[in-house]
């Protein structure tokens, strides 16, 4: 493989992601983890899947952070996951200080590298990294809105019995309870949603999608989603790698846009060779525009939060 991403945090989001990097033979991989033989083992038992998946691409387990020179990407998903009871923002205290010493080691080995951080609480742990890292704005994103997107689709397929490949979907702002899901520009086949349910199955979908996480957290007991977090980072990754340059809603540094200013919100953008390569601005109404106000508001307090902790 000519492109290598480097996986820090080996738990099951990170796993999943070098499991299906490799598969789709995107890159090979480097899977880095603090506790010694779980990233080692854990890419052992990837290669030896590599015959029975037909796929050549080299995965290395690591404790250190030298396999990871001169990266791609890398895709950051260290740090505490949530409990049961547990919002994310009971997470910022420990990830921060997580997040900040991945970055700042992986960015010395590697930088041109682009990073997408996955860790939670996401917007706040993208304030993190860009600010360990020093990198521009275009070369840091958050994974939130393609997996709350994925969410909402999922939720609109199973309500109109419809293939998921028919659905799109947009969710806009802050990964977390205020997240902006825009049913107007949500579709099955090109038809919005508002011509195919009513508005409060609609806003039963909605609100599914805002707790979508915290869903499968009290399913699961013992930990958080990490199957759907996987694709979606991996398919910000392929966009990357591959130039795609597909239109995905992420979390990215807003210096004026929609109004918002020196936060990372979730806004639509394109994904390219260089990272962002543009950010879409699309007409919201008073209503949505409010909304998504009031998500950029709980990010600053995060990142006011943050500031405190440091």
């Amino acid at each position: 493989m000519d492109k290598k991403v480097t996986v820090v945090g080996a738990g099951n989001v990170g796993a999943t992601v070098a499991q299906r990097l490799a598969e789709k033979e995107l890159c090979d991989v480097v899977l880095i983890d603090v506790i010694e033989g779980v990233p080692q083992g854990k890419a052992l038992d990837l290669a030896e899947a590599a015959p029975i998946e037909k796929h050549d691409a080299h995965l290395t387990g690591t404790n250190g952070y030298e396999a990871s020179q001169g990266s791609d990407i890398v895709i950051i998903t260290a740090g505490i996951a949530r409990k049961p009871g547990m919002s994310r923002d009971d997470l910022v205290s420990t990830n921060a200080g997580i997040v900040k010493d991945v970055t700042q080691k992986v960015a010395e080995r590697s930088p041109d590298t682009i990073i997408i951080v996955v860790s939670n609480p996401l917007d706040a742990m993208c304030h993190v990294a860009y600010e360990a890292c020093g990198f521009p704005k275009n070369r840091v994103i958050g994974m939130a809105g393609v997996l709350d997107s994925a969410r909402f689709r999922t939720f609109i397929a199973m309500e109109l019995d419809v293939s998921v490949e028919n659905t799109t979907a947009f969710v806009l702002g802050g990964h977390g309870d205020t997240m902006v899901p825009l049913p107007r520009y949500s579709t099955v086949a090109g038809i919005p949603i508002t011509e195919l349910m009513s508005k409060e199955r609609i806003d039963a979908l909605v609100a599914r999608t805002a707790t979508g996480g915290a869903e499968i957290v009290g399913l699961l007991k013992t930990g958080s989603a990490y199957y759907a977090p996987a694709s979606a980072a991996v398919e910000m990754a392929e966009s990357i790698l591959k130039d795609k340059k597909k239109i995905l809603p992420c979390a990215v540094y807003l210096e004026g846009e929609y109004g918002i200013n020196g936060l990372f919100v979730g806004v639509p953008v394109k994904l390219g060779k260089n990272g962002v390569e543009q950010i879409i601005e699309i007409t919201l109404t008073g209503e949505e525009q409010a909304a998504l106000q009031k998500s950029a508001d709980a990010v600053r307090e995060l990142k006011e939060l943050l500031k405190k902790l440091s």
